[in-house]
Formats: structure tokens, sequence, C-alpha cells
């Protein structure tokens, strides 16, 4: 069979579909890297106007308020000693469309933006500390395997498979999602996580690498796959009703916020590669340190004003905290403000829910839907001798790291135990009590039982087996179990079984 080379829309021939263009294994991507560009502003621009993915949500007004001292590792005001915050919060559902039940077996996101006094911070995350996958030149691919077919507009099971089993970095967080954490009772009892690692600085100018982990004080409670069933047929906003309905009745949900903080200098020599978004920091090395409380106080008086234009990104820093040489975050911060421009529009950032309580200075101009602009007098430009604002390099306090300075696209150099399989099998076998692996079994059997392609099947059987040996051989007399009881039922009713 002729392969076809993958090529940018002006069909030139492109190097590679899995790796960003980086400065060394480790170092940042490039924004001249045209095709990772090219791929994630065609996919941004998608449809109109929901979100493409996270687009089924809710949410609500708080404030975080810090209880614990944590200045010895960030100098950012947001978490100083006695600090007290507003915020807003964004739960929803990765995969599904406006509409779509949300008790649908799925990652949930996880997005807080804190209005802090140096300008606005967004924690961007999901309910799981990992994802499924680590190069942000491979988003768009994922989201369209988990999404529908262009022919059916359906979604299928095939397709969804034959990605995972391509990506084996996949396998720790789909052992997330068809275990226990991808059924929660409610936003209200799940935890969130940055997920990323991120780079904190000190006053004098220390850095140190973190982790941000939101642990919810309503605990961690999930549902049966057979009860979700039934919500999502009975009532598809089930979690947004339920977040809604509490704050309602003064049952304020609320989550300690702490971090995971790895020295400097442990992040070229640690046993695999902290930044990799497949992989956990064990707390046995590096333990939570509790920041302070986050609280859900006030649900919004307009849902579309408040909820549905809410535009958060990783991008958005303060002094004091920066990016880390993770490749889906790099990725990211470019990708989420393209795709806020696109959704919301230029100006999104004016919106009143989008809008820092600090001041704003700058020379920014006109675009669709402007409202807020500068004197007529002001320059708008800079430099100038007009008294225009100036950017100071000391306020700001921009991160870094060093790297070996060649550009290549390439995974991140192999340590001592950088595995795709090795902490999803820690999962499986350590986590999971008896009965959540009884449950995981028929969930990932009833996931695959749909692939259509006998080679998709086969990859999927090792995929678990390279997870767990022994789960890999239950999967596969599962799924012998459940195609012979299929093939009964067919020759019984004389209907194909589907």
């Amino acid at each position: 069979m002729t392969i076809k080379p993958t090529t940018t829309q002006t069909g030139t021939p492109v190097a590679s579909d899995e790796h960003s263009l980086t400065v060394g294994t480790e170092g940042v991507t490039a924004l001249h890297d045209r095709y990772l560009v090219e791929k994630l502003a065609q996919f941004n621009r998608e449809r109109i106007p929901e979100r493409i993915v996270h687009a089924k949500g809710g949410g609500a007004h708080g404030q975080f308020v810090v209880t614990n001292d944590v200045s010895q590792y960030t100098r950012a005001a947001v978490f100083q000693p006695g600090a007290t915050t507003e915020t807003i919060q964004r739960f929803s559902s990765v995969a599904g469309e406006q509409g779509s039940p949300d008790t649908w077996r799925d990652v949930r996101g996880f997005s807080v933006k804190f209005y802090t006094s140096e300008g606005n911070y967004d924690i961007v995350g999901n309910n799981t500390p990992v994802f499924f996958i680590r190069d942000g030149i491979k988003f768009p691919d994922f989201i369209h395997s988990q999404k529908r077919l262009p022919g059916s507009g359906l979604r299928d099971a095939t397709m969804q498979w034959d990605f995972w089993t391509l990506s084996p970095e996949s396998a720790h967080q789909v052992t997330y999602l068809m275990g226990d954490r991808g059924l929660p009772r409610s936003w209200r009892e799940m935890p969130g996580f940055g997920s990323h690692t991120y780079q904190w600085i000190n006053a004098a100018g220390e850095r140190f690498w973190v982790k941000y982990h939101f642990t919810s004080n309503q605990g961690n409670i999930e549902m049966e796959g057979s009860e979700a069933e039934l919500i999502a047929g009975a009532d598809a906003d089930y979690y947004r009703r339920d977040l809604h309905d509490a704050i309602e009745a003064g049952d304020f949900p609320s989550w300690d916020l702490s971090v995971q903080v790895m020295p400097y200098e442990d992040g070229k020599t640690y046993r695999f590669n902290p930044f990799d978004l497949t992989k956990v920091w064990p707390h046995a090395d590096y333990p939570l340190i509790k920041i302070g409380t986050h609280t859900l106080n006030r649900n919004p008086e307009n849902f579309f004003a408040e909820i549905e234009q809410a535009a958060f990104s990783p991008a958005n820093f303060v002094p004091g905290i920066a990016a880390s040489p993770d490749k889906m975050l790099m990725a990211r911060i470019f990708s989420y403000p393209d795709a806020q421009r696109y959704r919301v529009g230029t100006n999104f950032a004016e919106l009143p829910v989008n809008a820092p309580k600090s001041p704003v200075n700058n020379y920014s101009q006109d675009g669709a839907a402007r409202h807020h602009y500068n004197p007529p007098t002001a320059p708008n430009y800079a430099p100038n001798s007009l008294g225009g604002p100036v950017a100071d390099p000391l306020l700001a306090v921009e991160g870094g790291w060093e790297n070996d300075g060649e550009l290549m696209r390439a995974a991140a150099k192999l340590r001592s135990e950088d595995s795709d399989f090795g902490q999803a099998g820690t999962l499986y076998r350590d986590v999971y009590d008896d009965d959540a692996k009884a449950r995981f079994l028929d969930t990932i059997t009833g996931a695959i039982s749909g692939v259509q392609r006998p080679e998709v099947t086969e990859r999927a059987i090792a995929y678990w087996t390279a997870v767990d040996v022994g789960l890999g051989i239950k999967l596969r007399a599962n799924l012998a179990t459940w195609a012979e009881a299929d093939m009964l039922a067919e020759a019984a009713s004389g209907y194909p079984v589907e």
C-alpha cells in the first residue's frame, strides 16, 4: 500500500505529526513551527460558536482565601499570606456537545479564574492529574478521534481505540477515564488538577516547579455506570442543576488548593520527565503543601454572559508564575487565547466576566466589539515620549530554563523510569480495589466491544496487557464471552445485536 505523506494545507510535506519543533528535547516550542500553528489555528475554527471541546458546562462565582504561607516559593500576590481573591469557575465535559448529557463517561474540565491584584490568573485543568497526550501537535487528532465521524455524524468506538492504541502515552489517562473517576457524582464531589507542571518564582528570583491539586471538601464520590445512564436519559443537566441548587440553598462547595513543589534542579535529573503531562509526581517524593481554600458562593445572574462567555487560558500568568518545558502547556498557551478570539471575539478580555479587576494599560486598539479605548490624546505606539505605559521586566519576572539550544522534533530524552504504561499499571493494581477493578474490566470490555476492526481490537487487548498482564488476559476472555452472548441473542431473536 502506498503511504501518502502528510502535508500542510498548501501541500508541503511535514516532518512530524508527533513532535512539535522545540529548542532541544525539553526547550521552548518554536512559534515558527508552521505546521503546529496551522493545525491548532485550523482546529480552533472548526465550529461556531460553541467551544470545540468542553462545550457543555456550568459554573459559579467564588473566592479564594490563602491560609498558609508559600511565599518562600512564589512572589505571586494571589498566593501571599492572608490574600483573598475573587474567582469564577467553570466545570465541563470534554467530548460532548452543547445539550449532551452531563453524566456521559468523560473527563471533566475544572477551570478557575483568579481576579488578582496583578491581573487575571487562570488554572485550566481537569478532574484528573494527567492527560491523553504529551505534545500539542496531536491534540486536534485526539479530539477528532473522540468526536463524531464526518460522514455519519456518529461517535465511533473503532476510531477512539485506533487512536488510543497507536498513542501508548494515553494509557494512564484512559485508565482514569474508564475507572470510577470517569463518572463523578457531581462537580462538587470531584477533585481538580492544574495537571501541567508550572514554574514558580519567589521574591529572590529562585525558581521551583509546581503542580496544582484541588481537593474537594465534599469528598470524592462517583456513581455506577448504570445509574449514570438512567440520569442521562432523565436529566441531561444533572451536574449543572446540582451545582446551582446547592449554591442557591447556601450549601457552598469548597476545595482546598495545594501544590507539589519540586526544587528547580531536581527537574533536570528526576527519574522520569517531570514535564510530561501523562505522568504524576509521587506524593512520597513531593508531598502536598496547602495554600488555601476556594469556595463557590454565588450563582451567575446570566448564564450566557458569565459562564458561556467566560474565557479561560493557561496563558494568563501573573508575576511569580510562569510556564515549564511541558510541550502540551506551551501549545495551549497559543491555542486557548486564539480559540477565544475566534469564539467570543477579538476583544473578549473586555467583557465583564473576563476583564481583570486590576488596571489595564497597553497600546491595543480597534477590532470587533471594542468598547474600551484610551483617551484621544494618549499615544498608541511604543516607545513614545508622551507618558504612555512602559514595560518593566522587574515587575513581569518572566520564568525560563536551560536547554541544549538545538531545534528538533523529538520526544523528550528518556529517563530511567519513563514509561507509557508504568503509572497506568500502578493506578490499576495499587489504587483500584477489587470492586473497582471489576467495574473497570466491564467498562473497557463494553467500550472495546463496539470496535469494528479486528486488528484494532487486538491492539486494544495488547494495550491493556501492557498496563497489566492479568488485566489483558481477563479482557480477552471477557470480550469472547460478550461476543458469544451477542451471537446467541442474535440467533434467538433473528435480529442483529448492535
